[in-house]
């Protein structure tokens, strides 16, 4: 059976389009789970790791340690508790979980007790989607579809995370970089298309995504006396450059500083966002690294036959 699907979708991309369509929104679903309580679950871990390191610092210091046990607190992961309305706490029905649909036949608002549902939920299962049905129209059915497919994913929610919390986590970032070197070892780089890429490049691409931005960071750190970014940018690149190897990280770096600039002077004139105000850089790597994904080799000959270069 598994054979027949594959065959039918390798001879029909508008299906396998149309199925990585549903998957995408379906995925995107759990994304905003993903966005909402990851950085939740690490604010968590690291309050205890917090109190393990205070309790014996109080004690030495002649606190009295108190003998009344610590109350546990509620299991929190991606799967429980269920998802539920922050304000009436009503757990939410299954066919109200359905992506987008969902939120539409609730007008935007919990069936229960009627406060608002942040449009933002559709909008990211849309996104997620739409990206997933444009992979599997550029790519065609295969292990590179999967594997721009896994990249698609993570790269929306660290986009998501990044944008509400200033955070690229390690969680989602480093699994990202081993499986783009391991997609480098396994599959190999194929004929026209952008990933995966040789096992050689695929480390080169880490190691150049790397240090280039932490050279950065550590240059304007020089010059201003400020940090520039995080040091979740510096990982979340080296994933790309693993990913997509080094010579499209040029391309990726350009097309996220562009955007970024636009976006903030525009934010700055039309919002009147403070200047001083963080900028999180993640959502414009992603962005950039998605589209080199997809169109790098085709924007760098575009660009060298504009410049006359590739003469």
């Amino acid at each position: 059976m598994w054979s027949e699907f594959a065959a039918a979708c390798a001879a029909s991309p508008p299906l396998f389009a149309g199925l990585s369509l549903v998957l995408g929104l379906l995925v995107g679903s759990f994304l905003n789970v993903v966005i909402h309580r990851l950085p939740l679950m690490l604010e968590r871990d690291w309050r205890a790791q917090a109190a393990e390191v205070l309790q014996p610092s109080a004690a030495a210091g002649g606190a009295a340690p108190s003998n009344a046990p610590a109350r546990p607190e509620p299991r929190f992961d991606l799967f429980t508790p269920p998802s539920a309305c922050p304000k009436c706490h009503t757990p939410i029905k299954p066919w109200h979980n359905v992506p987008v649909l969902g939120w539409l036949v609730l007008r935007g608002r919990c069936a229960a007790c009627g406060a608002p549902i942040s449009p933002r939920y559709p909008a990211i299962e849309l996104a997620s989607g739409l990206a997933s049905a444009a992979v599997a129209w550029h790519f065609g059915f295969g292990a590179v579809a999967a594997c721009a497919l896994l990249v698609t994913w993570a790269l929306i929610a660290l986009t998501g995370i990044d944008i509400d919390h200033q955070l690229l986590p390690d969680s989602i970032t480093l699994p990202l970089l081993w499986t783009g070197l391991l997609a480098a070892a396994l599959v190999g780089p194929v004929a026209g298309q952008a990933l995966p890429v040789a096992p050689a490049m695929a480390i080169l691409g880490a190691s150049a995504g790397y240090v280039s931005l932490w050279l950065v960071f550590q240059t304007f750190r020089l010059l201003t006396g400020k940090e520039g970014m995080g040091y979740g940018d510096f990982k979340l690149f080296a994933a790309l450059g693993a990913w997509l190897g080094w010579r499209l990280l040029p391309l990726v770096l350009v097309l996220a500083a562009a955007a970024g600039a636009v976006l903030g002077i525009a934010m700055i004139v039309f919002r009147g966002r403070d200047r001083a105000a963080p900028i999180p850089f993640g959502p414009y790597l992603a962005i950039a690294g998605w589209l080199a994904m997809l169109y790098g080799h085709d924007l760098i000959g575009a660009y060298l036959r504009l410049s006359g270069l590739d003469r």
